[in-house]
Order: C-alpha cells, then sequence, then structure tokens
C-alpha cells in the first residue's frame, strides 16, 4: 500500500515541521507494510523512527531534511556505556531503527543533514584552508539503524551531513548500492557508511565524499556486546572521496573484525587508502582488498587551533597497519593478520605503513602486484607516522618506501616510483 505524506497534511516548504505528519505515515505504513511517499518538496522534520515492513521512497525532488534542535532528536544511546571517548555517542540522530526488520530506504531524493549551519571555516585568510572545519551547536547523525534485518538502502543521496551518515549497528543481511553521500570535505565527524558490529553486508556502487573516512568497520564496546563481531561484508565499485581514510577497519575493535572484501574502488585525493587499526582487543583477519586505484595525500593543520579537532589523522598513507595501545588505556590491541592486497596502483605522499608491537605482532600480510608512485603534492616537510589515537601518537620517520616495525612473514612485490618531487 501507499501512504502518502501530503495526506497526513505535511507541507513541502522546508520551513514547518512535519515530524508528526511522516511519523503518522510510517506507523500506518507498519501496520499493512508497504511505501511511505515523500514527493517533491523539502520536508523539514524532527527525528523519524522507521518500523518493520515499511519502505522509504523519495521521489526526485524530494527533499527529506534533518531538524538541528535538540529537543526534536530521539536520544537513541543514553544508555550505553563506553570507555572510548573517541567514539562520539553523542548528539541524537535523525532516522532511527531499532529491532526492525525489512526496512528499505530508496528513490532519486535527497536526505539533507544540513551541516553547513553547525561548521565553520576560522583559518585566517591567508592560510591554505585544508584543515578541520571548526564546530558549533548540536549536530546529530543523520541515521542510526540498529539490529535491522534485511535493510536494503538504495538510489537516494543523503547530503550535507552534521556528524556520521549512514551508521548501522547489529544489522544483517545488509545491501547498500548506488547511493550518493556528499558531505563537505573539511566537516569532521562525517563519516559515510559505519557498519559496526555488522554481518552479511554489501556495499556496491557508491559515491562517497566526506569529511571522516568513507567507509568504516567498526566493533565499539556497547554494539559488540549486544551483536558481536563484524564480518562477512563486501566492498566494490566505489568512488571514494575523503580528507581521512578512504577505507577503514578500526578504530574501535572491541569484537573481531573478519572476512570482508574490497574491491574495484577508485580513490580520489583521500588521506589514506586502506587503513588497518586495532586497539581494543579484537583481532582483525582475512581482509582481501584487490584492483583498489587513485591517489593519497597530507593536508595541512589549523594554522591557528591546537585542539579539538583540528588535523586530519594520516600524511598521505597508500596502505597503512596500525596495533597500538590507546593513550591512557592499559587494554592489549587483538592481532592483525592474514591480510592479502593486490593490484594496488596508487600516487601517495608516505610510504607504506605496518606497524606492529611485540605485544600485538602483525602477522602474514601480502601485498602483490603493485605500483605505487611516491609524489609530493602538499605543503608537507617531514615524513610524519601518525599513529593517532595510540600511546606512540605522531612523529618523524626515516624516508623509505616500506615503513615497519613487530612485523612477521611479510611478502611484498610492490614497484615503488620516486618523481623528482619526492625529495624526503
Amino acid at each position: 500500500m501507499l501512504y502518502n505524506i501530503l495526506d497526513y497534511n505535511a507541507v513541502g516548504d522546508g520551513i514547518t515541521k512535519c515530524t508528526k505528519a511522516i511519523q503518522s505515515a510510517i506507523n500506518d505504513c507498519s501496520i499493512t507494510g508497504g511505501r511511505v511517499y515523500i514527493p517533491s518538496g523539502i520536508f523539514l522534520s524532527g527525528s523519524l523512527r522507521l518500523l518493520s515492513n515499511v519502505e522509504l521512497y523519495l521521489d526526485k525532488g524530494a527533499v527529506l531534511r534533518s531538524s538541528l534542535d535538540e529537543e526534536d532528536m530521539i536520544d537513541f544511546s543514553k544508555d550505553f556505556v563506553d570507555d572510548n571517548a573517541d567514539t562520539g555517542w553523542e548528539g541524537g540522530c535523525f532516522l532511527f531503527a531499532c529491532h526492525e526488520q525489512n526496512i528499505t530506504i530508496q528513490g532519486m531524493g535527497v536526505i539533507d543533514g544540513q551541516g553547513r549551519e553547525v561548521f565553520y571555516d576560522d583559518e585566517p585568510l591567508e592560510a591554505e584552508h585544508e584543515c578541520p572545519l571548526n564546530v558549533r551547536g548540536f549536530r546529530p547523525r543523520l541515521s542510526f539503524l540498529e539490529d535491522i534485518e534485511n535493510l536494503v538502502i538504495k538510489d537516494v543521496t543523503f547530503y550535507d551531513a552534521a556528524f556520521w551518515t549512514l551508521h548501522m549497528a547489529g544489522c544483517r543481511k545488509v545491501r547498500i548500492e548506488n547511493i550518493v553521500i556528499d558531505n563537505n570535505r573539511r566537516a569532521p565527524n562525517t563519516d559515510g557508511i559505519d557498519p559496526d558490529c555488522c554481518s552479511d553486508v554489501i556495499i556496491r556502487g557508491c559515491k562517497i565524499t566526506s569529511g571522516d573516512d568513507a567507509v568504516v568497520i567498526k566493533s565499539t564496546a556497547p554494539m559488540y556486546e549486544k551483536y558481536g563481531e563484524s564480518r562477512d561484508i563486501v566492498i566494490n565499485s566505489c568512488i571514494l572521496s575523503t580528507s581521512c581514510s578512504a577505507i577503514k577497519i578500526g578504530t574501535e575493535t572491541y569484537g573481531d573484525i573478519h572476512d570482508i572484501i574490497i574491491s574495484d574502488c577508485i580513490i580520489r585525493d583521500c588521506i589514506r587508502g586502506i587503513g588497518i587499526w586495532s586497539r581494543d582487543g579484537g583481532d582483525i583477519y582475512n581482509i582481501v582488498a584487490h584492483h583498489i586505484i587513485g591517489s593519497v595525500r597530507n593536508y595541512s593543520d589549523s594554522s591557528t587551533r591546537t585542539e579539538g579537532i583540528y588535523s586530519w589523522w594520516g600524511e598521505g598513507d597508500p596502505v597503512f597497519m596500525s596495533s597500538a595501545q590507546r593513550e591512557g588505556v592499559d587494554r592489549i590491541p587483538g592481532i592483525i593478520h592474514d591480510i592479502n592486497i593486490d593490484n594496488l596502483n596508487m600516487t601517495a605522499e608516505n610510504p607504506v605503513l605496518i606497524l606492529g608491537e611485540d605485544y600485538s605482532p602483525i602477522q602474514r600480510v601480502t601485498i602483490t602486484n603493485s605500483r605505487i608512485l611516491l609524489k609530493k603534492v602538499s605543503s608537507k616537510q617531514k615524513l610524519i607516522a601518525d599513529e593517532r589515537p595510540s600511546k606512540r601518537g605522531r612523529y618523524e620517520i626515516e624516508s623509505m618506501s616500506i615503513c615497519k616495525r613487530e612485523v612477521r612473514d611479510l611478502i611484498t612485490d610492490i614497484t615503488f616510483i620516486k618523481d623528482k618531487s619526492f625529495s624526503f
């Protein structure tokens, strides 16, 4: 059955809050199953709770716009317990679902997070204007979808998130296809897609621009306690552009993350290509990445701020692996092992970094049939290894093609070409 939000007195003027009208349509639709139809227009709303057997369909010209008023948002995380302050549970969320099944979000319309209202540039005119923007006000996630079985998200555009865009926690049988995520590249914490303790996930044919990691597989503390490990995830045929990592595993690794395939992706001027962080006790293994092309580069820090989010993590690393303790935490990270990368063709500003510890060595890594052009394109003056967040932090390294520490059974077949600009 079709449930048109206009029949529930929604007004598409971008000013009237339509939360009650849209939620009523969702509630009715969940009884019979069917489609909640959002027509052309700009529909402002507070948090919406998606329910089982509902398809949220945004027609061409439709804009579903998130309110930025805290009183309009569901505080989904108020009962979560997490000793890692970096996760960032605060802020509520716009699209919310929990313990549901058979949910679809699709159509040619736009879901708008209004990040432009919370981010601002405080850099002086003469600065490079590459650092993270400063932040003011309340900023909710664009979505938090927990414990959903059979989740489909396709064709829709997520625009200008104020915080994480698609956060899926404990979800199973997930298909994300042909979506666009179009965030400000300088807007911090605007991750693209975050599968967190999810399984049986396919992410295919997506174009993601973000101010934080484009696709990042996690195992956060509260979600691991409820749903277990992250596994069986495929990322294929995506175009990724971000000031952080194109594809990241970690840093939240309370449970194991394994059986991941990444293939046929284009990386555009990201700060890292493939990044793997072990920090919280879970092992990371059976990771396969192949046929990845593109470029990574460094971006400058803020010229005025030294606190808060003033710099990006990374230095232009084509491949980054780090297993190290968090600062101020005694927890021993799990083991990174059985990582296979082939047919990587990248331009980069930093070496390949594979950095284990004696208490957590990195084991059985293969990188073959690959080519890396080392070329300086930013204003960076030193080669740096950036292991944040960890006790090691950020430190200078010697010029080399592969920087490694506590690595066992490393096999490489990489052709490194040094451009004349790369004079470190």
